[in-house]
């Protein structure tokens, strides 16, 4: 039986490796889409361990042409593409004021028209088919910016409103080409030991902080099932409905709390990596340095995929109590 297909962009590292976990625990052939040669080894090795088969793709999402020539070679050698997984990130820790415009063009370029080169290559193969799946890794930041990651949060912005033009234009021309967006929480990955910064203090993502797996599963869960968004644990809903509700107490909030929150107390090392420009050569794998505080499980996302299971079942105590009243 051919297995399942699926592209992962920014696999090398945090929630891409994860993904990567997650699709091989169920055969998956995979193709691994980032810079780091070396980390993009090592994930492939733990494919294979875990049951997958796994295609280094070397390539930067920010170029469109490799992107397209990665889509072709795994199409070659493992065939259609079922499921292309964008992820692959860039950010920057720093007042907007203090950034220059070409790191601002980076962070764009990688973490917005990256997902766009992406699911464009994604779209180009599975249109003729009329099939398949893409599955954009978003944010809380999607709905809410925070100080001090303005190129991050207006990328993420982005990435909503063009999945969302996107999906009308699928919609219009009756493709049957699901389109979902998964929204995340702050996760323990090591993107916080390499994004460029310009603070005084280490970068930290906002607690409470949620482990990988997490993340993992609802991506694999949302790639099988047309749910047009996903929302991953209580603090992305709580921001998401904050901000809808009372945008001007949150900015009040942020800008009383939002420097201290997103960094630890302890000074940045001056011999920091900075992935910006270029990949660090380290192979961080999937978690980053905050296991000690992560949270393993989350009950939000549990009641989120199993919502029709749950509404069911209180529906059908509330009618038993319902009966045993009036009886």
């Amino acid at each position: 039986m051919q297995q399942e297909v699926v592209v992962i962009t920014g696999a090398s590292a945090g929630v891409g490796r994860a993904v990567a976990h997650e699709f091989a625990r169920q055969g998956a052939w995979i193709g691994l889409l980032a810079r780091n040669q070396a980390a993009l080894e090592h994930a492939k090795q733990e494919v294979k361990e875990l049951g997958g088969r796994g295609l280094v793709l070397l390539a930067d999402v920010a170029d469109a042409d490799a992107v397209e020539r990665a889509a072709d070679r795994i199409e070659s050698e493992f065939g259609p593409i079922d499921i292309w997984i964008n992820n692959a990130m860039a950010s920057m820790m720093s007042p907007a004021i203090d950034m220059t415009a070409q790191e601002f063009r980076r962070v764009t370029e990688v973490t917005y028209l990256g997902y766009v080169h992406g699911t464009l290559a994604a779209l180009r193969r599975m249109t003729p088919r009329d099939r398949g799946t893409i599955v954009q890794v978003g944010s809380a930041l999607a709905y809410r910016g925070i100080p001090l990651q303005s190129a991050y949060c207006g990328a993420k912005h982005a990435i909503k409103g063009f999945t969302e033009s996107l999906r009308c234009e699928l919609r219009h021309d009756r493709r049957n080409i699901r389109l979902n967006m998964v929204h995340l929480p702050a996760v323990n990955t090591p993107q916080f030991d390499w994004i460029r910064s310009r603070m005084p203090y280490q970068p930290q993502p906002v607690p409470p902080i949620y482990q990988p797996e997490i993340i993992a599963r609802a991506i694999y869960w949302s790639a099988h099932h047309d749910r047009r968004e996903m929302l991953v644990g209580i603090t992305t809903v709580g921001a998401i409905w904050a901000n809808k509700f009372f945008p001007g107490l949150l900015d009040r909030y942020l800008a009383r709390t939002g420097y201290q929150s997103q960094q630890k107390n302890e000074p940045v090392s001056k011999d920091r990596p900075d992935n910006l420009m270029q990949p660090v050569l380290q192979d961080f794998g999937a978690h980053g340095r905050f296991d000690r505080g992560a949270v393993p499980f989350s009950m939000q996302a549990w009641l989120d995929r199993h919502r029709a299971v749950v509404l069911t079942t209180l529906l059908g105590l509330a009618g038993a109590a319902m009966l045993w009243l009036f009886t």
